[in-house]
């Protein structure tokens, strides 16, 4: 009776522990926001006349389009406010297009709305069948108003895994990006 005892006991431990591990992983998951492997770097930039411009550096893998949008507390919340699918696949190297207007090589899903005061904006770059994405960067207006044609903002990870915005020149961003994602 002691050893159905034990190993009763010792059953209920492991699924314990099997559902913590779980629950610890699906928390990890959802703090992280990440839902397919990073292989390459969003950034943003203007162009002369003051557009506002996607930049997307790819690492290795592939990416298929970028979303702008309204991070929300639920992310079922999210408010997209520009979508753009790449004519075709974006292969490894550097890729510039303006966010407010048709571009070549790129269609336009949602035209993006107007960008308002205060408010923060991600894009970040995604493949049709979710099997790599890009570190997103986040911007404001004033973010924005700060960059002048020919400089990136994006979000570093330091080697200590933190996260920061940093601008830097395009050539920079294109050479340095993917060891900083």
């Amino acid at each position: 009776m002691r050893s159905k005892v034990s190993r009763s006991m010792g059953a209920r431990s492991v699924g314990r522990r099997l559902v913590g591990a779980g629950a610890a992983c699906v928390a990890l998951a959802a703090a992280s926001g990440c839902t397919a492997p990073v292989d390459a770097v969003a950034g943003v930039s203007v162009t002369a006349d003051g557009r506002l411009l996607g930049v997307m550096t790819v690492c290795g893998h592939r990416i298929d389009g970028a979303t702008l949008y309204v991070d929300g507390a639920d992310p079922d919340k999210e408010e997209t406010v520009g979508s753009w699918t790449a004519d075709r696949p974006l292969t490894a190297g550097l890729t510039t297009w303006p966010l407010d207007a048709p571009a070549d090589g790129w269609t336009t899903d949602t035209t993006l709305a107007p960008l308002t005061a205060k408010t923060t904006y991600t894009l970040y770059g995604w493949t049709k069948d979710n099997s790599s994405s890009s570190l997103s960067v986040s911007f404001t207006l004033s973010d924005r108003a700060g960059l002048t044609p020919g400089m990136v903002r994006y979000d570093a990870i330091s080697d200590d895994g933190d996260e920061s915005a940093v601008t830097v020149p395009l050539a920079k961003f294109e050479s340095e990006a993917c060891e900083d994602g």
